[in-house]
């Protein structure tokens, strides 16, 4: 997708990718490699003048050494890895005044069992979670077993009554924009974005703070990049960042059909010191997450796509991953409408009709 988009600036892309068929491997100059060797990432940057993310689990060595040579490195490699590690990213939120849920920070399974007097609580991995991988509920005493036996957090459980997500653009010269809040709806036990809504219907004053806390929060990162800031609104009204991400987002694929600048130009011209895009709404719009379905592994076949291109305002985006697996991303789907009910409901006709299977 930012391939698709930089197609419109002329940009040529060489991409790094641990998958030998990466859907990107036919769009671009592509090299097959692992993103956290040094020597591979270090090889392949000093072929490049600019270098972004797409996931950060990326060895930020490599990465500083190549702004040694002069390489610019967008989001910057200190800021990368801030956020790779969760346990990080809480203390960095507390040290600057981010309000953000309760915890510890963890070593292993037994210290967890050290604190049943905090539960009920979420477990999450220090590093290398990702997609709701590294995330355990532990609501008593029953559930310490599923502890994770690695470093990282354990949050207290929020009785939250929306997850809402802003993302938060910077180029070098220090302009900021946001982008309007967006309402998500996880899947309950994968723990990753099922569908999402914008605009979300809470408060003015509710969405001013939210907006404030990530423009907040990529100023005090000095970052230079795309900035995905996930939320939890309390129901007496709270505003608790839950995590960050240094790059495009799941949370901001509707923005391709849905504002006046999608995420991915929105990230170009960040890292290119480009002046920022409005980011206005264009329509109300929805974005269903295409899982793989559970009990299928194997080449994909997607069941219902007629059906679902027959409706107006649809846009099927596919990403060109040849195997499924239970509940991996294969694709989206965004929907417009002018109306926000009938937006609803052709939403969960999309997640109801359109399956990937084997």
């Amino acid at each position: 997708m930012l391939i698709q988009s930089g197609i419109d600036f002329n940009i040529p892309f060489r991409v790094l990718d641990p998958d030998a068929h990466a859907p990107c491997s036919t769009l671009c100059e592509f090299h097959h490699g692992k993103l956290t060797d040094f020597d591979t990432v270090l090889k392949f940057g000093s072929a490049c003048d600019i270098i972004t993310i797409e996931i950060e689990n990326v060895n930020t060595t490599a990465l500083k050494e190549l702004v040694k040579q002069g390489k610019k490195v967008f989001p910057q490699p200190e800021v990368i890895e801030l956020i790779q590690d969760k346990r990080t990213q809480k203390v960095f939120f507390r040290n600057i005044g981010i309000p953000t849920a309760e915890f510890l920070l963890v070593e292993n399974a037994v210290d967890v069992k050290r604190h049943i007097d905090f539960f009920p609580a979420v477990n999450k991995l220090g590093r290398e979670g990702y997609d709701g991988r590294g995330v355990q509920i532990l609501d008593n005493e029953a559930d310490a077993d599923k502890a994770f036996d690695a470093p990282g957090i354990l949050e207290k459980r929020i009785d939250f009554e929306k997850e809402i997500a802003v993302i938060v653009a910077r180029n070098s010269n220090g302009e900021v924009k946001t982008f309007p809040s967006v309402e998500m709806v996880f899947h309950p036990v994968q723990n990753l974005v099922e569908y999402l809504f914008a605009p979300t219907d809470l408060p003015q004053n509710i969405l001013n703070e939210a907006d404030a806390i990530a423009r907040k929060i990529i100023h005090k990162l000095d970052m230079v990049g795309l900035l995905a800031v996930e939320m939890f609104v309390t129901k007496d009204h709270k505003v608790l960042v839950n995590e960050i991400a240094p790059r495009p987002h799941n949370s901001g694929h509707q923005t391709i059909e849905a504002n006046t600048t999608s995420q991915y130009e929105q990230h170009l011209r960040s890292i290119l010191n480009l002046p920022l895009g409005n980011t206005s709404l264009l329509l109300p719009s929805a974005m269903v997450n295409l899982l793989g379905e559970p009990g299928f592994e194997g080449e994909a076949k997607y069941v219902g796509f007629e059906e679902v291109m027959k409706i107006e305002g649809v846009h099927v985006h596919l990403y060109g991953k040849r195997i499924t697996k239970p509940f991996r991303k294969m694709g989206h789907v965004t929907i417009v409408d002018k109306d926000v009910e009938s937006l609803k409901k052709k939403a969960n006709f999309v997640k109801q009709t359109l399956k990937i299977m084997a």
